[in-house]
C-alpha cells in the first residue's frame, strides 16, 4: 500500500517496454495503488506507444497488526484467489517489494511452477525502509525467491542468500 506502491513504480520506470504486459495485483482494500498505478502506466504510454497493463485485486493477506493466527487463514483465503489469477496471468518475472498480498501470488506461482504448468522467477526487493531486519514478507521470500535483493549492507551481512546494489529506489 502507498510507500511499496510508490517504490515498485520507481524500479518500473527503469525497464525497457521488452517488460509488457505488466500485471499487477494488489489488496481489494488498498484504495491508493490503482489511482498511482494507472497515473504511472498514463505518463509511460506517453513513451512507449504499446503499453499494456492489467489490474487485479485478491483479498488482503494480513491487515497491519492482525494476529499471527487469524493471518494464516486470511492468507490461505488470499491463495484461493491467487492461484486462479496466477495461472491466467502465467508470469514469466514475479517482481515484488514487501505488501503481504506478495507472498499468497509467489506461493501460488511456486506451485505452477512445480506442477509444471509454468516457472515464473520470483525477485524480491526488500523495502529501503527495512535497515537492519527482514519484512515478514522477506522472512517469508527469503526461502523461496530466485532473487533476494537488499539496499543496505546490514541486512547482507545477516542474509548470506542476498543481493546487496545499494539504493535502488
Amino acid at each position: 500500500t502507498g510507500g511499496h506502491t510508490t517504490e515498485i513504480l520507481r524500479l518500473l520506470s527503469c525497464l525497457s517496454e521488452s517488460y509488457s504486459p505488466r500485471h499487477y495485483i494488489f489488496a481489494d482494500s488498498d484504495k491508493m495503488s490503482e489511482a498511482k498505478i494507472r497515473s504511472f502506466e498514463q505518463k509511460r504510454a506517453e513513451t512507449f506507444s504499446n503499453s499494456q497493463f492489467t489490474l487485479d485485486r485478491i483479498p488482503r493477506s494480513r491487515e497491519v497488526r492482525q494476529s499471527w493466527a487469524s493471518s494464516v487463514v486470511t492468507t490461505l483465503y488470499s491463495m484461493l484467489y491467487s492461484l486462479p489469477l496466477t495461472y491466467k496471468r502465467k508470469p514469466d518475472v514475479i517482481l515484488c517489494n514487501g505488501p503481504g498480498t506478495c507472498v499468497p501470488v509467489c506461493i501460488a506461482a511456486l506451485l505452477l511452477g512445480l506442477l509444471g504448468i509454468k516457472r515464473a522467477i520470483i525477485v524480491y526487493i526488500e523495502s529501503i525502509c527495512r535497515v537492519e531486519t527482514l519484512s515478514l514478507s522477506g522472512k517469508i521470500l527469503y526461502y523461496f525467491s530466485d532473487y533476494f535483493i537488499v539496499q543496505w549492507p546490514e541486512l547482507k551481512e545477516k542474509y548470506p542468500k542476498s543481493i546487496y546494489l545499494g539504493r535502488i529506489v
